[in-house]
C-alpha cells in the first residue's frame, strides 16, 4: 500500500543527504538507487528516521510506494542520466504525477525538458548548500509552473533553510528553467566570491609574509563584521587547520590547482548572450582555468623568475577588508544584473528581492550582506545594486583601498585578477562619457557600421573616403 508522500532516485551524498532531510521533518519518502546495496546499507543506517524510509529495489516498486498524483526527486548527474531516468519513469507514471530535477542542470536542459510535453509535469529545482545544506537546510530555488511548485511547496520549505526570522529559503522563481537559472548565477558569484577570498589570502602570504595561523586569525576577525558569511568563515577554519600527517599547515600541504564542475563557466557563457557583464565571475573562471595548468606554470616561472614580491610599504588589514568589502558588493551587483537580463529575454520576471533573500541562508554565498541586498532591490528591483543609496556609501568608502590593493598587486606581481576585474567595471560603470567613441569610429572606418552623434546631426558615417 502507497504510504510515501513523495520518492527520491539517487542516494549519491546530496541525494542521501536530502532523503534524509524529508525523513527527519515527518515526511515518509520512497528512496531508489540503481545500486540496490546502496538503498538497503542507507535504510540500515538511518536510525530512528527509518520508519520514514521505503526503501525499494525497482522503480516500478518506488512507483507504486508513492502516494497518487505522485512526487518524484531526481538527484542523478546532470545531463544525460536525467534524461534516461525521465525515459525509463515515463511509462510507468501517470500524467498527473511530478517529476522534479534537483541536480546541478544546465538551465536550457530544463527548458528543453519543460517544453518537450513529457507525458508528466516537471520542475527543475536548483539546490544549494552542500551536503551540510541538504541535510540540514538548504536553498531551493523552483522553476516550472506555479501549479506544480505549490504541489510541492510544503514539504519543500519545510526542509529549508530558514532566516533569523524564521522565513524559509526555498520560493518559485518562475516558468521553466527560471530555478536553475538562478542556481546557475549563484555558483558564478560563488566562484567569484571565493576567488576574491583567495587573491586577498594570497596578499597577506606573499605579500605581507603572514602565516596561515594569521591569515586565520584575521579571517575570523572580518566574519564578525560586514564580511560575516560562510566562506568568509570556513576559509578561517581552513587557514587554520593543521595537517594530520605532516602537522604543517593544512593549506601549506593543498595543490594549488582549483576543481571546477562547470557552472561557473555556464555563468560566464550565458552572460556573453544575455549582453550582461559579469567581469568578475569571468576573471575567477579563468583563474580556476589558469590554476591547472601547473606545468605550465611552472615553466613560465623559470623562465621568468618568481613573480610574488613582498610589498615594500606594506598594506593595513582594514584595506584588504574594505577592498574585499567593495569587491563583493560589485560582484553581486553584476550577478543580480544578469538575473534582470535574463528575466526580461526569456519573460521570467524573477524576483530579485526574493532571489536575495532566498541565498541568505543554507547556500554557499549567504552572508549577512544579502539582508541589505533583498531591502534594496525591494526598494528598486529595476536599479542596479551599487546605486542604491546604502550601497553606493558602502562603494565609496571601499574603492580607495581596492585601488590601493590592485596597484599594489600589480606593482609587486601579486595576482588578482577579480577584484582588478570589478574595479575595471566600476570605473567604466561609473564614467559618464567612456571612450567606446573610438571604437565606434573605428567600426566605421572599416566596415560603414555607423554612428549616434552626441549633436543628433544626421550625419552618421565619418570622413574616413576623403582621407
Amino acid at each position: 500500500m502507497a504510504r510515501a508522500e513523495i520518492g527520491l532516485i539517487g542516494l549519491g551524498t546530496m541525494g542521501a543527504a536530502l532523503a534524509s532531510n524529508i525523513a527527519e521533518k515527518g515526511f515518509p519518502i520512497a528512496v531508489w538507487n540503481r545500486t540496490t546495496e546502496v538503498t538497503r546499507s542507507f535504510h540500515a543506517n538511518s536510525g530512528a528516521l527509518a520508519e520514514n524510509i521505503v526503501p525499494t529495489e525497482s522503480l516500478e516498486e518506488l512507483v507504486k510506494a508513492i502516494k497518487s498524483p505522485r512526487a518524484i526527486i531526481l538527484m542523478v548527474p546532470a545531463g544525460k542520466a536525467v534524461d534516461d531516468q525521465i525515459a525509463a519513469l515515463s511509462p510507468l507514471l501517470d500524467q498527473d504525477d511530478l517529476v522534479i530535477d534537483a541536480g546541478n542542470a544546465n538551465f536550457h536542459d530544463t527548458n528543453r525538458r519543460a517544453a518537450a510535453g513529457l507525458p508528466m509535469h516537471f520542475l527543475g529545482m536548483g539546490v544549494s548548500g552542500g551536503e551540510e545544506g541538504a541535510r540540514h537546510g538548504p536553498s531551493i530555488m523552483g522553476g516550472g509552473d506555479r501549479a506544480d511548485w505549490d504541489r510541492v511547496s510544503h514539504i519543500l520549505t519545510a526542509i529549508s533553510a530558514k532566516t533569523d526570522d524564521g522565513t524559509a529559503c526555498a520560493t518559485w522563481m518562475g516558468q521553466a528553467g527560471a530555478g536553475h537559472f538562478v542556481k546557475t548565477v549563484h555558483n558564478g558569484i560563488e566562484y567569484a566570491d571565493m576567488q576574491m577570498i583567495a587573491e586577498i589570502y594570497g596578499i597577506m602570504r606573499d605579500g605581507l609574509g603572514h602565516t596561515a595561523a594569521e591569515v586565520a586569525e584575521t579571517f575570523a576577525q572580518w566574519n564578525k563584521g560586514p564580511l560575516q558569511s560562510y566562506l568568509v568563515e570556513i576559509s578561517a577554519a581552513v587557514a587554520g587547520a593543521a595537517d594530520p600527517i605532516t602537522g604543517k599547515p593544512m593549506l601549506d600541504v593543498i595543490l594549488d590547482a582549483a576543481g571546477q564542475k562547470g557552472t561557473g563557466r555556464w555563468t560566464a557563457i550565458e552572460a556573453q548572450h544575455l549582453a550582461a557583464p559579469v567581469p568578475v565571475i569571468e576573471a575567477a573562471v579563468m583563474a580556476r582555468n589558469v590554476s591547472s595548468r601547473i606545468g605550465e606554470r611552472q615553466l613560465g616561472e623559470a623562465a621568468y623568475g618568481p613573480a610574488p614580491k613582498p610589498l615594500t610599504e606594506g598594506m593595513a588589514t582594514a584595506d584588504l577588508e574594505q577592498a574585499l568589502i567593495a569587491g563583493k558588493i560589485l560582484c553581486y551587483a553584476q550577478g543580480f544584473t544578469m538575473i534582470s537580463a535574463a528575466s526580461e529575454s526569456f519573460g521570467w520576471d524573477l524576483p530579485l528581492p526574493e532571489i536575495a533573500r532566498v541565498w541568505r541562508a543554507g547556500c554557499i554565498i549567504r552572508s549577512s550582506m544579502l539582508n541589505e541586498m533583498a531591502t534594496a532591490l525591494s526598494e528598486d528591483a529595476g536599479r542596479n545594486l551599487i546605486l542604491a543609496p546604502d550601497f553606493v556609501a558602502r562603494v565609496k568608502a571601499g574603492v580607495p583601498a581596492l585601488r590601493r590593493v590592485v596597484a599594489a598587486g600589480a606593482l609587486n606581481g601579486l595576482a588578482c585578477p577579480a577584484l582588478a576585474a570589478g574595479l575595471s567595471w566600476f570605473d567604466m560603470f561609473t564614467t559618464a562619457r567612456g571612450t567606446a567613441n573610438m571604437i565606434q569610429g573605428q567600426r566605421d572606418f572599416f566596415g560603414a557600421h555607423g554612428f549616434d552623434r552626441l549633436d543628433g546631426a544626421d550625419s552618421h558615417h565619418g570622413p574616413w573616403g576623403a582621407n
